[in-house]
């Protein structure tokens, strides 16, 4: 989730620089401001976990049938989470696609003075790509954190009143969102849809050859006479 959450944020603050100031882009994210870019969001990951080692949020959960964070462990922590590892940077994404989406309009509606740069179609396809990665991600993540406020603001009694099913449903539900991303990347993006369609390629195309190569030896081995046949 951490590592996600940055990422995305990433992302958006990316496209968000590409296409709202696309002047100062290539200054911006020159390949040394990128390596260090990649470099702050692993190492933001990396703090935002040790913590959990300290406080010892990470338990078993038999209802999840693993080793997951568990909410009712420390309130002040646990808010602390929800609000520095998904409202803040959750807000500073919307920023970032409130700002394209008012540019995209302004292009569309040509009330964009002529000196500015244009938005490309592909630039568009892509934002949208990554616009709709970010509100699946949203969708999928927001009840688990919504949960876990609401057992932070008392554990004692909030953690009973939520429904087993409730939880069960909100964990698998963000987790699930990793599979989205492959899906929504072969819908809506044609680099993506040909690479899919090579991988398919080739792996049918290898079962074939496998196929062809065992019934051919299977065909030899039939052929070939006995030893003992040949002998007498």
């Amino acid at each position: 989730n951490i590592g996600s959450v940055f990422n995305v944020t990433g992302i958006a603050i990316n496209r968000y620089c590409y296409i709202c100031h696309s002047l100062r882009y290539d200054r911006l994210y020159s390949s040394k401001n990128s390596l260090c870019c990649v470099f702050l969001i692993w190492m933001l990951t990396l703090v935002a976990i040790v913590p959990n080692l300290c406080v010892g949020t990470l338990q078993y959960d038999p209802r999840v049938y693993s080793c997951t964070f568990t909410q009712s462990v420390s309130s002040a922590y646990t808010i602390a989470v929800v609000v520095f590892h998904f409202i803040v940077p959750m807000l500073v994404v919307i920023f970032c696609y409130l700002r394209i989406w008012a540019l995209v309009l302004q292009v569309r509606w040509r009330v964009k003075p002529d000196n500015k740069p244009k938005l490309k179609p592909q630039d568009f396809r892509n934002f949208v790509t990554m616009f709709v990665v970010f509100v699946l991600f949203a969708i999928c993540w927001a009840p688990l954190n919504f949960i876990g406020l609401l057992v932070a603001s008392n554990p004692v009694s909030m953690a009973p009143r939520i429904p087993e099913w409730l939880f069960v449903a909100s964990y698998y539900m963000a987790y699930f969102n990793s599979c989205l991303n492959a899906i929504i990347y072969g819908l809506l993006n044609q680099n993506f849809r040909q690479e899919y369609r090579k991988i398919i390629v080739s792996l049918c195309t290898t079962k074939m050859f496998f196929a062809d190569s065992s019934n051919h030896v299977a065909n030899r081995i039939k052929r070939k006479p006995s030893p003992l046949i040949a002998n007498r």
